[in-house]
């Protein structure tokens, strides 16, 4: 299963309950949900624990937007558009988190 977060950690829990339901598949940050991902964010190390169990991913153009694309924490993935899509293919069940 792909799950898909766009909110950011530091406005709701959303991203510790997808990580303590989720474990196996892809997590996909998107939107404001990208800051997660990045180094001195207090989710960072919750992302970098779960990525024994999911492959995580983060939308390259939601980073560029917000100015953090040199940030990105070890293990994480960086996706484009098309890289979105091939994620939804690879994965065809999809939780999106609100």
């Amino acid at each position: 299963m792909l799950h898909i977060l766009n909110k950011s950690p530091l406005e709701t829990t959303t991203l510790d309950t997808v990580l303590r339901l989720a474990q196996k598949g892809a997590l996909l940050l998107i939107e404001d949900a990208v800051y997660a991902a990045t180094e001195g964010n207090a989710a960072a190390p919750k992302l970098r624990e779960a990525a024994a169990r999911l492959r995580i991913y983060v939308l390259e153009p939601d980073l560029q937007a917000r100015g953090v694309a040199d940030r990105v924490i070890d293990g994480v993935t960086k996706v484009d558009y098309g890289g979105f899509v091939d994620l939804v293919i690879e994965y065809p069940t999809n939780q999106s988190w609100l």
